[in-house]
């Protein structure tokens, strides 16, 4: 009802009614929510009313954005029908341009920082001996007795520069591989909630929806792996001279197919592991958020346990998968000249315990919690305050126009 409607329907009256009337009338109009708005709300009364599983919106259109605002802040406590208050998971927040970028950010930022880490771990990962055995020949390449011993070596031998090797081709695989990771998380989820006629457990969906985006994002990406790896297993004597001629030799040499060597183990081992550390980071992230620690402390809390646990898990496939990334033509012209040749994955895993027996599945992994952790917490630290930075920044923009 206008202004004007009141005013006509108050004729007769002195101006001062009229006035007022105008006055009740233009207040009504304020208090009483658009179409849709109403729409949003009736539409949540209905599905409060019959515990019907949440179906999020496409956030893209201010439709779906007031929708599921209002779906979070008005209708239930956090947790309570299975209906999580907004903000309260990672995958329901941001716009799909948003998510990619602060996914983009956050694995450039975490894969620099954490370079030497790396290529310490792959180091320890393709000795092909255990730690009981005599120092190996130096033709056959060094003996690296731990973390330790392998950064001084690397230190002394190859320069400063030589923790950094292969971190062209890292750089870009953490930035495609975190922007994929996050968007297919993402769009995961709203399919999960909008397709199944119920909705699943938020255990159930964070581990489909994990595996699925690092299952896909790791095939995806995997060539770039490879080349990271094998720059990393390079010593002083260089196998490739560039990223562009490590890309023409495999092809020249070993095919398209030599690109995805090892991606079997790979998918195997990422899509646990992404499923695993989703789970766990979900359900530490709601209890820590209630901590109010300062400067994203939970988000960093979180990412370290889950990162933890979920690396523990899936470690030996991750050795397996670093000894294929290196066959081929040049096998024998890596930092370890003696690495033995690996038909599959299983022959793999059945060589490495009869000759280093089965603490050799787990080389390196000392040093891969001490990389993989703190990986972990920067990225999801970096992608939560870069999409809250984008969000704040949309809604500055918004409120100046």
């Amino acid at each position: 009802m206008t202004p004007a409607l009141c005013a006509r329907k108050g004729k007769g009256s002195g101006p001062a009614t009229r006035r007022k009337r105008a006055a009740r009338c233009r207040q009504r109009k304020r208090d009483t929510p658009d179409d849709n708005t109403a729409a949003s709300l009736s539409h949540l009364s209905f599905r409060h009313r019959n515990r019907l599983p949440q179906t999020t919106p496409d956030p893209e259109t201010p439709n779906a954005k007031l929708a599921t605002t209002a779906c979070a802040s008005e209708a239930t406590p956090p947790g309570e029908h299975g209906v999580p208050a907004k903000g309260q998971h990672l995958k329901d927040e941001g716009t799909k341009l948003q998510v990619v970028t602060a996914g983009a950010v956050a694995g450039l930022v975490s894969r620099f920082v954490i370079a030497p880490l790396d290529v310490i771990k792959i180091r320890l990962q393709l000795q092909p001996y255990s730690l009981s055995d005599p120092p190996a020949p130096p033709s056959q390449g060094p003996a690296y007795r731990g973390a330790a011993a392998t950064l001084k070596h690397i230190l002394r031998h190859e320069g400063l520069t030589g923790l950094w090797k292969g971190n062209v081709p890292a750089e870009l695989l953490y930035v495609c591989y975190a922007s994929l990771q996050f968007t297919t998380y993402r769009t995961t989820t709203l399919f999960l909630r909008t397709a199944l006629p119920v909705r699943l457990p938020d255990a159930a969906e964070s581990f489909v929806a994990g595996a699925s985006s690092g299952a896909l994002a790791t095939t995806i990406t995997y060539p770039l792996d490879l080349l990271r790896t094998r720059f990393a297993a390079q010593g002083r004597r260089r196998v490739y001279s560039s990223l562009r001629g490590a890309i023409c030799d495999i092809q020249r040499d070993e095919g398209w197919r030599g690109f995805f060597r090892g991606v079997g183990p790979a998918v195997g081992q990422i899509g646990p592991f992404m499923g695993v550390f989703f789970v766990t980071y979900e359900g530490l992230r709601v209890k820590t958020a209630g901590l109010n620690m300062p400067w994203g402390g939970g988000d960093v809390t979180a990412g370290v346990m889950s990162s933890v646990v979920a690396k523990t898990a899936v470690f030996p496939l991750d050795l397996v998968r670093k000894r294929i990334q290196v066959q081929g033509p040049t096998r024998s012209r890596y930092v370890y000249s003696d690495i033995p040749e690996y038909p599959s994955a299983w022959r793999a895993v059945a060589t490495i315990v009869r000759t280093e027996g089965f603490r050799g599945l787990y080389k390196g992994l000392p040093i891969s919690l001490l990389k993989s952790a703190p990986a972990s917490a920067i990225t999801v630290w970096t992608y939560e305050r870069c999409l809250d930075l984008m969000k704040r920044m949309d809604s500055s923009r918004e409120s100046r126009l």
